[in-house]
């Protein structure tokens, strides 16, 4: 299952590092290489929702299957491109089996471990993402080093291969729910979602500002048409009734701010440490090196603890540790040693380590067996949005004033930290930490 999710998250940014190559390659504008971060990024987001709707219908192990297939012809569709449009578009066929893999994946870590394990599972599954995320572009740049840019996804043809074959026999057969599919909904949340990515986006450059702030209103209103169709339903496409429990709703507002928080500072921070603390490129590499180090280490203790004590302490702990980080790493100036930049990454790294399992682990608890596709979907949903949203703020930043923007973002980044912590905390007075018990017990019946 875990080569999948690699697969699925590590193409979200390992093409990034070979734009340049892409472009003077394909012979295209060095903007329209943009599209193929972008086009599978968009793709994954808009279609989360509606394929792990479909898993509740389908069976997650099909879907699951389903979206490693698609993703085997995109990867090897991208490696074969011979221009910029078929690139594109094979990112686009890419996203959509990305999607079908992250949308089930949670949902199926719930029917592969027992109830009492459920945080190491979970724990695991964080620690794959994390560090996926975080070795993207070095990956990418060992790659390039030794073969040409169509090797960024040819290579993931073999390894798609092996995990179909695996699946097969290793992935647990979920009980498929005998109704139809929202087609309405889905196309219907497929647009809202990618109003409101492409508006989020735009507004981090003046010259978009206007039809990025439209697109966003628009997103608005369809998005609230959206929520009223879902009312009512016993299983909607978009889980509103999942968001009827308080412990859920937090869970995943806490989420949406972690991941907001650790995008905002992975894009800041190169900057940052070249432009403010006059680091070199390799000294900047080593000096991040800290905080996915500590993720890595974290992760499954993390995930070992929210198998006994409550999410909200843990993850409000995690998330005022990545805040208190970034205020340090902010505060620098040009005199600081490595060691001072090192530790302060460190905790960071520990923080956001101990938040992200007992937090998933929440939002997967607080939700029926039977409707963990939703809240899996939610899960990943609420991941992209909150990095996608961390990018823009960093973009806008740079706008207004570039010399002090990347300190700024810092700031912010551990501003929206903190809020996600005070949030987490609020769950022991609102007693989301029997809720998470109640769905825990729940588990007992599969």
């Amino acid at each position: 299952m875990f080569c999948g999710l690699i697969m699925a998250v590590l193409d979200g940014s390992i093409a990034n590092i070979a734009l340049p190559s892409i472009s003077r390659e394909l012979a295209a504008d060095p903007s329209s290489t943009i599209w193929v971060v972008n086009a599978y990024q968009l793709t994954v987001t808009v279609c989360l929702l509606p394929l792990s709707s479909l898993g509740d219908i389908l069976g997650y192990k099909r879907v699951y299957r389903g979206g490693l297939a698609i993703f085997l012809a995109g990867s090897l569709l991208c490696a074969l491109s011979p221009n910029l449009p078929v690139l594109v578009a094979a990112r686009v066929l890419q996203g959509i089996g990305g999607a079908g893999i992250m949308s089930v994946n949670t949902a199926l870590v719930r029917f592969i471990y027992p109830p009492t394990k459920l945080g190491r599972g979970i724990g695991l599954n964080a620690l794959v993402v994390g560090i996926t995320i975080a070795v993207g572009p070095s990956v990418g740049a060992l790659i390039l080093s030794v073969a040409s840019w169509p090797w960024l996804f040819a290579i993931n043809v073999p390894v798609a291969i092996f995990a179909l074959a695996l699946a097969r026999t290793a992935l647990p057969a979920t009980p498929p729910q005998p109704r139809s599919f929202d087609y309405r909904s889905a196309l219907l949340s497929a647009v809202v979602f990618a109003l409101f990515i492409l508006g989020v986006d735009g507004a981090g450059h003046a010259q978009w500002r206007p039809a990025a702030a439209a697109g966003l209103v628009v997103a608005a209103l369809l998005g609230w048409c959206l929520v009223r169709m879902q009312r009512g339903k016993h299983a909607p496409l978009v889980p509103v009734d999942l968001f009827a429990s308080r412990a859920f709703t937090l869970a995943v507002g806490t989420s949406f701010c972690s991941f907001m928080a650790q995008m905002l500072a992975f894009v800041a921070l190169p900057f940052y440490l070249e432009y403010q603390l006059g680091r070199t490129l390799h000294e900047t590499g080593l000096l991040i090196t800290p905080w996915p180090l500590m993720v890595a280490i974290m992760a499954p203790i993390s995930g070992r603890l929210s198998d006994r004590y409550p999410a909200s302490i843990l993850a409000g702990i995690g998330l005022a540790l990545l805040g208190t980080g970034l205020i340090g790493l902010a505060m620098l100036g040009p005199e600081a040693s490595s060691f001072a930049v090192c530790w302060r990454m460190a905790m960071c790294g520990l923080g956001f380590g101990l938040f992200q399992s007992p937090n998933n682990r929440a939002m997967i608890g607080a939700t029926p067996p039977a409707r963990s596709g939703g809240a899996s979907g939610a899960q990943a949903t609420t991941r992209l949005l909150g990095q996608t949203t961390g990018t823009a703020v960093v973009a806008l930043l740079f706008s207004v004033d570039a010399s002090e923007a990347a300190r700024v973002a810092l700031f912010v980044a551990a501003g929206v930290a903190l809020v996600g912590a005070l949030v987490s905390f609020s769950r022991l007075r609102s007693g989301s930490g029997p809720a998470v018990q109640v769905g825990v017990a729940a588990e007992a019946d599969l």
